[in-house]
């Protein structure tokens, strides 16, 4: 396994390169930890099936990427995280494509990609993990804390931050539309996951997305 950098804004990000393409025609996939993990040290064995690179992602205050002073932490940050990931994955893929695999937390971060860059993410693959059912569907009053500082990952910002995140329902309807209206698939979305807090459930629920297994998912996106 190599790891390379890519700066985005003043974090560090880590990309875990965990094994090669096995057919060079073939796209990245590129893999989206949950909630307070990192990048595994290799390719899990279930997603051992894909033929293109796979590659991990350490988001923001995660893994061996850079912990940022008093937190600040949202999904949206995150997205960015993906997104320059993405950047420079394309310029690596056949077709300029990737594939998109999140767990819990990565899996909803995965879904924003796929609706915000969809003629670049070739099918999001939604999987159980912590982070999954994020915080409450709707506004609640604001609670103000701090934490001391940390210079080990996961940053305890991240956790209580993310932890809570706001994911209504509509709000998360709206990256499916875009995934849809931007992608080449009639169906860019699967959801494999088990568990369905309620904005994924919605999600489900959508014309275009997929409720299928992860080895149908993985075959459907190759």
């Amino acid at each position: 396994m190599s790891v390379t950098t890519v700066r985005h804004n003043k974090v560090d990000l880590a990309l875990h390169h965990l094994r090669d393409a096995i057919d060079e025609t073939a796209r990245p996939l590129l893999l989206l930890h949950g909630l307070g993990e990192h990048t595994p040290a290799e390719a899990p064995q279930w997603v051992a099936p894909w033929q293109g690179a796979i590659i991990g992602l350490d988001f923001t205050g995660h893994g061996n990427s850079t912990i940022p002073s008093g937190g600040g932490y949202t999904a949206e940050l995150l997205l960015g995280d993906a997104d320059a990931a993405l950047a420079a994955l394309v310029e690596q893929s056949p077709d300029g494509t990737i594939t998109v695999f999140g767990r819990g937390l990565g899996a909803y971060i995965g879904l924003q990609l796929a609706g915000a860059r969809a003629s670049q993410v070739h099918g999001a693959i939604m999987l159980d993990g912590p982070g999954l059912a994020g915080g409450p569907t709707g506004p609640t009053s604001q609670s103000f804390f701090s934490l001391p500082p940390s210079s080990t990952t996961p940053d305890p910002y991240a956790l209580v931050e993310l932890g809570r995140d706001l994911r209504p329902p509509d709000y998360v309807r709206s990256f499916v539309h875009l995934a849809i209206a931007g992608s080449e698939l009639d169906e860019p979305v699967a959801v494999c996951s088990v568990f369905r807090p309620e904005w994924l459930a919605a999600v489900a629920d959508e014309r275009g997305v997929m409720d299928v297994s992860l080895a149908e998912a993985l075959e459907a996106f190759a």
